[in-house]
């Protein structure tokens, strides 16, 4: 099947779906055609137009956009599982379908009239580097921005780029005066047509993510196309805690991980153990192998969404959080992703030289597995910040 007419039945003129699970349903259906694709997309370095069009159509990007204005409002756990299915297709799509959908997250963070404005489809997909790497000078109705920022996933084929920047007033910077901080971290919501986008996407991994560089100078932004993470104007599990965006992501190697495990158990069948002439539906090392490496995955994915479950009804109730609440989906996430990555050098290993062909998917979920480590999320630096927080001390992070 050509790339550029990819459809699944019943898409000529497909129905948007309206709630999870129908998203969830469509998700499901289109993960194969991910998975058949899944060369095509790396070898394009971003997602090409038709699998840009599947997600939408699918209803990926409006996972998150508010039951107010007609959106399915997918809660943390439901997200989660939407990148989980995706990712299962196919890593890249998986990665910027999760920062895709934080259209209707950042929507919250803006007046609602602004918001309206700037996400006025809820089919929109977002896309930008939220650490304050730019400059914004303040300047009458709003700022002059300027910076170059990275890992613009999904920057090819986004509706609206955001970036974050820390805040100057004549050249000095702004502090915060509600969070009492010196800083002020504002992130600016704009088009991916007033950046210059670089072609600097090339990498070991989640190569077809298109998470190039961007850049601009002297942009200005008015003051209500910025926002605080601090400083929701939507209430909700959803705006109520800073984090939301960060939520979904282990749906990306858990996804991946349930990939490779499945790819792996196809094989046992038809393969025999070169030294010892044992099948290895009968080689105990197999056997072990797949137990272990399943044991894993239940046990992160089991904590990935008992802590999402935890801080969703507590958010939602507005009870207050205990010291272990507070970094509980942190450490969670963090374990998603290094024991994802474990499962599929695991597994790599044991199919051996197989795994190193380009036609093997195996070569493309490690150096994907590898790459996703090296995300923020993923670094020894979340255990330094959650092990201060749970003896005692105050987290350096706004998410949590």
């Amino acid at each position: 099947m050509s790339i550029a007419h990819i459809s699944i039945e019943n898409s000529s003129a497909p129905i948007r779906p309206a709630t999870a699970q129908h998203i969830l349903e469509r998700a499901r259906q289109i993960a194969p055609v991910l998975r058949e694709h899944s060369v095509d997309i790396e070898a394009q370095r971003h997602l090409p137009h038709a699998i840009v069009e599947l997600l939408r159509d699918a209803g990926i990007f409006r996972a998150a956009m508010p039951k107010a204005w007609g959106g399915p409002e997918l809660t943390s756990m439901q997200q989660t599982e939407l990148v989980e299915t995706i990712s299962a297709g196919d890593a890249s799509a998986g990665w910027c379908a999760m920062i895709g959908m934080d259209s209707g997250i950042y929507s919250g963070f803006l007046p609602d009239d602004v918001a309206r404005q700037v996400y006025h489809s809820l089919d929109m997909a977002n896309s930008g580097w939220i650490h304050p790497q730019g400059r914004a000078e303040r300047v009458p109705g709003g700022f002059k921005v300027s910076g170059n920022w990275r890992f613009g996933s999904g920057i090819t084929h986004c509706d609206v780029l955001v970036a974050g920047c820390l805040v100057y007033r004549n050249g000095t910077l702004e502090p915060d005066l509600e969070t009492g901080t010196p800083e002020q971290w504002r992130v600016i919501v704009a088009k991916p047509t007033d950046f210059k986008i670089l072609d600097t996407w090339y990498t070991t991994g989640l190569t077809g993510s298109g998470s190039h560089d961007y850049s601009v100078d002297q942009l200005f932004i008015p003051e209500e196309r910025s926002f605080s993470f601090t400083r929701p104007y939507r209430s909700g599990p959803l705006h109520s805690a800073p984090d939301a965006i960060l939520r979904k992501m282990s749906g990306v190697p858990l996804g991946v991980a349930r990939a490779c495990l499945d790819y792996v158990r196809g094989l046992v069948h038809e393969r025999i153990e070169r030294e010892t002439k044992i099948p290895w539906s009968d080689d105990v090392r197999v056997q072990a192998t797949m137990a272990r490496a399943e044991m894993k995955l239940a046990a992160a994915r089991t904590s990935v969404y008992a802590s999402l479950d935890m801080q969703w009804r507590k958010l939602a109730d507005g009870d207050r959080f205990s010291v272990d609440d507070r970094v509980a989906t942190a450490l969670a996430r963090y374990n998603a992703f290094r024991t994802c990555r474990s499962i599929v050098r695991m597994l790599f290993d044991l199919v051996g030289g197989a795994s190193i062909y380009k036609k093997s998917p195996m070569d493309r979920w490690l150096r994907d597995a590898e790459t996703m480590c090296q995300h923020a999320v993923a670094q020894d630096s979340i255990l330094q910040l959650t092990g201060k927080v749970l003896m005692g001390g105050k987290s350096a992070s706004p998410f949590f």
